[in-house]
C-alpha cells in the first residue's frame, strides 16, 4: 500500500468500471512533467504506486519528476515490474535456483514455502526446437518429436514447478517465440490488478535480452539475468539509477524496397556509434506516425545490438490498431486509450516534445536495403556494397591455418580481375581481438578460390567455394512477428518459383516462425506452397537458428568445410550474428530481411552483387532480384487480404494447454524437488552449499592468476555458449562418462540447468581466442607459472586444488549479447574473483555482481596494452578488506601485477549492487531477506 505523499491516489471511470490509479497530475504543479521523456513517466507512475519509505521514498519520487536531463546518473531508484516473462534456456535454471532456495532455506531454519513468485512469471519454451530435419513436409513433425526425445527431463521439470510454485505459468513448446507471444497476447500495456482494483502501466522484466521488443507497443521492459529475475519473481525491486535518455527524432518514411530489416540494422549501427549502453532511447517527431507496429516491435528487439536498455515508442492510435488487429478484447483497448491520455502517455500531433539527455535524427527516406555482418549486428552492410565488403572482410575470416604469417591467404589462388577495395568502416567486427580493418585482397587481384567438390547421398554433385551461403533461415521474433516481412518472403519465393528459378543445393532451408499467425496467414495467402517448393518448410515454432540451433550440416559439407578451411557464410533474418553462435561450420553469418534470406538462398553465395547479377537461370533466361522483388503496395494488400484478428484470437485461445507430447508428460509433485542423482539435465546446483547464516566479511583478492587475456567484443556467448555441444571438450566428456552419447548432446542451453556441464563449457566457445595461447581457438589457456597448455576448465580446476584465485583481462564492450546469466555463474564457479575490462555491457556487469564476481574497470584511456600487462603476472586487488560493514563501497580500488601498481574503477554503481556483493550474490542475500520477514 503506497503512503500516498503527494495525494496521487485516485480514480479512473472506463466504459462503467472504475479502477484505482495514481495520478501523475498529483506532481504537476511543483514539476514540469510534459518535459519528462515517455518511459520516465511510467517509471514515475511505479514509484507513486509503491512508495513505501524503505525501497521508495518520497525523495526519489521528486529526483525523477525533477530530472536534469544533462545530469549524470547518479541516484538509485527502486523499479517494481508488474510481471517477469521467460524463455526455456534462461528460465530453467530459474527454477533449479528456486528449487534449491526451498532446500537452502530449510537448512537455514525457515519455511521453504517463502521461496514463492510474487510477481506473476510467465515461461516461453522457445529455445529447445533445433533444425534436425529440414526441406520437407515432414520436417516440423520430426523436430517436434526430436524435442520431446531430447527435453523431457526438463519439461517434466517446469511440469513440477507449474504446481509447485503460485504466480507461474508455462507456455508449452511449439506454441511461438516468447518476445511474440508477449507482443501478441501477453503483453496488456495498462496492467489491472483484479485483487486490488489498480490499473497501471504494463511492466517486466524479462530473462531474455531481446524482451525491449513489447517497447514497441508503450510497454516499459528489458533484459536481466537470469539471477536478477529471480529476486524480482520473490519480490526484490529492480534497483536502478536514473537514466539518460536519448531522443530519437524521426521524419519522413520509408521508401520503396526497404523493410523493417533495413530500418532496425540502419538504426542499430547509428546508435550503437553515438554510444547507448545502459541509456534508455526514445523515439519522437513526426516520422513515429509512419512507422508500423510491427516495425517499432522490431526495431524495439535489437535494443542490446546497439546496447540501449530500452527502445521505447509511445502509445497512440498505431498502439490501439495493434491491440485491435491482434485480437485484443475492446475493454481492455478503451482501458489503455483512457489511461494514457488521463497519464499523459498518449502522443498525437499536438503532443509536447519531452527534453532528452541527447538527441539524434533519423530521414527514415534514407534508409536502404542491407545486411549486417559477418560477425556483429552492428556492422551494416548496404546491399549494393554486399559483394564488395564481403570480399574485403574474407580473409579477416579465413581460419589461421589458411593464412600466412603475414595475414594473406596461404596456398590458395588469386585469379586475376577488377580490384577490390575495401568498404570505409568496415571492421574485424567481434573477433574478440581487435576493431581494426580486417585483411584486404591486394589490389589487382579477386577473393581466394577453393572449388571443393562434394558428392551427397543422392547423386547430387557441385562444388563448394568461400562464401557459399550453406545455411539461410527466415527465423526470429524479430522478422517473424512482422507481416510485411514475412509476406514479403512468400511473395517473393512465389515470384521465384512462377520464374523457374531453385534453391542451390548446399543450402540448408528453413522456416521457423515466431507463432502459429504467421502460419495461419501464409496459408490464407496461399503463398504456403512456392515456399515449401524452395524448401522454406516450417521446421518448428521457436527460435531455431537464431539462438544457434541450426542443427548439423550435411555430414559430406561439414567435411568439405572443414577439410579444406573454407569461410561459408549463413544468412538469417535475426537479431545476432556472433561468431561460433550460429553453427560450428559457419564462419560468416549475415543478418537480413526475410525476402533478402530467400534471394540469397536462390544465389547460393554472399559473393554476388544481386542489383546486378542474376540469382539465377530461371525458365526463361537469367533472373535479377528486380524481377522477383514485390511491390510495397502488394504487401500492403496482401497484409490486409490475409492477416485477420480473428487468427489471433484462435491462436492463443488455449495457449497454455499443450499438445499430446506436453500433457503426456509425468509430473512430479511436492513442494520441494526431488533431485535425481544421475540426472544429466536438472542437477541440484552449488550455490547454496555451505551457505553461512551471515555474510562472510569482505576480503581483497591476493596471488591471483589470469585465466583468460581476451580482446574486445566479447559477447556472452564467447563466455558461455549456447548451441550445440561439440565432440572432444570437458563437456561432452563428462556427458559421454554419465552414459551420453554424441548424438545425444543436445545443445548448451538445453544443459543449463546442469551446472555440471555449464561450468565445462564456460570460455569453450570454438572461436574465442585467448591470448595467453595464442595460435588457438576454443576453451584454451595455460596455467601458470610453467606454461603448460590446458582447456580453461582444466587449469581452473588445478588452480583451484592449489588455492590459487582467478581473474579475466578484457578490452572493450565485455558482455554484450545475450543476457545469459551462466555466462556469470560460470565465471564464478570456475574460481574468478574479478573481471578487468576497458569497458562492459549493462545486463552482464550486473551479473557478475549477482554472482559475486567484481566487475572492475580499466581507467579511461588504460587498457591491458598500454598498462603493458601480459597476463603472466601474479595479482592483487586491494581496497575491500578493511571496509567498515556498513561503509560505502569504494568508487576505485588499487590493482598490483607483479612490480606494476594501477588505479581501477569499481563498477558496483548502486547502493543494492553493493549488498548483493557483501552477501555473495543476489540470491544469498534475497534468501537471507526471505528467512529474516
Amino acid at each position: 500500500m503506497s503512503l500516498n505523499t503527494f495525494g496521487a491516489r485516485g480514480s479512473l471511470e472506463v466504459a462503467g468500471r472504475s479502477y484505482e490509479i495514481f495520478r501523475l497530475e498529483a506532481l504537476a504543479e511543483r514539476f514540469d512533467l510534459s518535459a519528462l521523456p515517455f518511459s520516465l513517466k511510467i517509471l514515475l507512475e511505479n514509484l507513486l504506486r509503491n512508495e513505501d519509505d524503505v525501497t521508495v521514498r518520497a525523495g526519489e519520487i521528486e529526483a525523477l519528476a525533477a530530472w536534469d536531463p544533462a545530469a549524470a546518473p547518479d541516484r538509485e531508484i527502486a523499479f517494481a515490474p508488474a510481471r517477469i516473462l521467460m524463455q526455456d534456456f534462461t528460465g530453467v535454471p530459474c527454477v533449479v535456483d528456486l528449487a534449491a532456495m526451498r532446500d537452502a532455506m530449510a537448512q537455514l531454519g525457515g519455511d521453504p514455502a517463502r521461496v514463492n513468485p510474487l510477481v506473476p512469471a510467465e515461461l516461453v519454451i522457445d529455445h529447445s526446437v533445433s533444425v534436425d530435419h529440414y526441406g520437407s513436409q515432414q520436417a516440423f513433425v520430426s523436430n517436434v518429436d526430436l524435442e520431446y526425445q531430447r527435453n523431457t527431463e526438463r519439461y517434466e521439470f517446469l511440469r513440477w514447478g507449474q504446481t509447485a510454485f503460485d504466480n507461474f505459468k508455462v507456455v508449452p513448446p511449439n506454441t511461438g517465440i516468447c518476445h511474440q507471444v508477449n507482443l501478441e497476447y501477453l503483453a496488456r500495456v495498462v496492467f489491472v490488478d483484479e485483487t486490488s482494483g489498480q490499473a497501471y502501466p504494463d511492466t517486466l522484466v524479462g530473462t531474455d535480452s531481446h524482451t525491449p521488443m513489447v517497447n514497441g507497443l508503450g510497454v516499459l521492459g528489458w533484459g536481466v539475468g537470469g539471477i536478477e529475475a529471480e529476486a524480482a519473481m520473490l519480490g526484490q525491486p529492480i534497483s536502478m539509477l536514473i537514466p539518460k535518455v536519448v531522443g530519437v527524432r524521426l521524419v519522413g518514411e520509408l521508401g520503396e524496397g526497404a523493410t523493417a530489416t533495413d530500418l532496425v540494422l540502419t538504426v542499430t549501427q547509428r546508435l550503437r556509434q553515438h554510444g547507448v549502453v545502459g541509456k534508455f532511447v526514445e523515439f519522437y517527431g513526426p516520422g513515429v506516425a509512419n512507422v508500423a507496429l510491427a516495425n517499432r516491435a522490431t526495431i524495439g528487439n535489437m535494443s542490446p545490438e546497439y546496447g540501449s536498455t530500452v527502445t521505447m515508442f509511445p502509445i497512440d492510435d498505431e498502439t490501439l490498431r495493434y491491440l485491435d488487429f491482434s485480437g485484443r478484447p475492446a475493454e481492455l483497448i478503451g482501458l489503455v486509450e483512457a489511461y494514457a491520455k488521463e497519464q499523459g502517455l498518449w502522443r498525437d500531433e499536438s503532443s509536447p516534445e519531452p527534453h532528452f539527455s541527447e538527441t539524434l535524427e533519423l530521414d527514415l527516406s534514407a534508409v536502404v536495403p542491407s545486411l549486417a555482418g559477418p560477425k556483429r549486428p552492428q556492422d551494416r552492410v548496404p546491399l549494393d556494397e554486399a559483394k564488395v565488403m564481403f570480399r574485403a572482410a574474407l580473409s579477416g575470416n579465413l581460419p589461421e591455418e589458411a593464412l600466412s604469417s603475414e595475414g594473406e591467404a596461404a596456398a590458395l589462388t588469386f585469379p586475376a580481375s577488377d580490384p577490390v577495395a575495401a568498404a570505409d568502416g568496415m571492421t574485424a567486427a567481434g573477433d574478440g581481438e581487435t576493431d581494426l580493418a580486417p585483411p584486404v585482397p591486394p589490389a589487382g587481384q579477386d577473393r581466394p578460390v577453393v572449388r571443393v567438390p562434394v558428392q551427397l547421398a543422392d547423386g547430387t554433385r557441385f562444388e563448394l567455394d568461400h562464401g557459399h551461403v550453406v545455411i539461410a533461415a527466415i527465423t526470429s521474433c524479430t522478422n517473424t512477428s512482422n507481416p510485411y516481412a514475412m509476406l514479403g518472403a512468400g511473395l517473393l519465393a512465389r515470384n521465384a518459383v512462377e520464374k523457374g528459378l531453385d534453391v542451390k543445393p548446399w543450402v540448408k532451408t528453413s522456416l521457423a516462425p515466431g507463432s502459429k499467425v504467421v502460419s495461419d496467414y501464409y496459408d490464407r495467402a496461399g503463398l504456403t506452397p512456392y515456399l515449401d517448393k524452395l524448401r522454406f518448410n516450417l521446421v518448428g515454432y521457436g527460435c531455431t537458428t537464431c539462438i544457434g540451433n541450426s542443427g548439423p550440416l550435411l555430414p559430406e559439407i561439414s567435411e568439405a568445410v572443414e577439410s579444406a578451411g573454407l569461410a561459408v557464410c549463413a544468412v538469417l533474418s535475426g537479431n545476432r550474428n556472433f561468431e561460433g553462435r550460429i553453427n560450428g561450420d559457419v564462419r560468416m553469418n549475415y543478418l537480413a530481411s526475410p525476402p533478402l534470406v530467400v534471394a540469397y538462398a536462390l544465389a547460393g553465395t554472399m559473393d554476388i552483387d544481386l542489383r546486378s547479377e542474376p540469382l539465377g537461370e530461371g525458365s526463361d533466361g537469367p533472373v535479377y532480384l528486380r524481377d522477383i522483388w514485390p511491390a510495397s503496395a502488394e504487401v500492403d494488400a496482401v497484409v490486409e487480404e490475409a492477416v485477420a484478428s480473428e487468427m489471433f484470437r484462435s491462436s492463443y485461445a488455449e495457449v497454455f494447454a499443450g499438445d499430446e507430447h506436453w500433457n503426456g508428460l509425468d509430473v512430479p509433485g511436492g513442494q520441494r524437488f526431488a533431485w535425481k542423482s544421475g540426472s544429466t539435465y536438472v542437477r541440484k546446483p552449488p550455490y547454496f552449499d555451505d551457505l553461512p547464516a551471515t555474510p562472510r566479511p569482505l576480503s581483497d583478492v591476493r596471488g591471483a592468476r589470469v585465466l583468460a587475456l581476451l580482446g574486445d567484443s566479447i559477447t556472452t556467448d564467447h563466455i558461455s555458449p549456447a548451441g550445440s555441444i561439440r565432440k572432444g571438450g570437458p563437456s561432452a566428456a563428462w556427458l559421454m562418462d554419465h552414459g551420453v552419447e554424441a548424438p545425444d548432446f543436445n545443445s548448451y542451453g538445453s544443459r543449463r540447468g546442469n551446472h555440471e556441464v555449464m561450468i565445462r563449457g564456460t570460455f569453450a566457445n570454438s572461436r574465442l581466442r585467448n591470448k595467453l595461447a595464442p595460435g588457438t581457438e576454443g576453451g584454451v589457456t595455460v596455467h601458470l607459472p610453467g606454461g603448460e597448455e590446458a582447456t580453461i576448465y582444466d587449469a581452473a580446476m588445478r588452480y583451484e586444488a592449489e588455492g590459487v584465485p582467478l581473474i579475466v583481462l578484457a578490452g572493450k564492450e565485455y558482455g554484450s549479447g545475450s543476457s545469459r546469466d551462466w555466462a556469470a555463474k560460470g565465471t564464478s564457479l570456475l574460481g574468478v574473483r574479478a573481471v578487468l575490462a576497458e569497458t562492459y555491457e549493462r545486463i552482464h556487469r550486473s551479473n557478475l555482481i549477482g554472482m559475486g564476481v567484481l566487475p572492475l574497470q580499466f581507467n579511461e584511456g588504460a587498457s591491458v596494452a598500454s598498462l603493458g600487462l601480459t597476463g603472466r603476472e601474479i595479482y592483487d586487488i586491494v581496497g575491500l578488506e578493511d571496509l567498515a560493514e556498513d561503509a560505502p563501497m569504494p568508487e576505485a580500488l588499487v590493482v598490483r601485477a607483479d612490480d606494476r601498481e594501477f588505479r581501477v574503477r569499481l563498477r558496483i554503481d548502486t547502493p543494492k549492487e553493493a549488498e548483493y556483493y557483501r552477501h555473495g550474490g543476489i540470491l544469498p542475500y534475497v534468501l537471507r531477506q526471505l528467512r529474516d520477514a
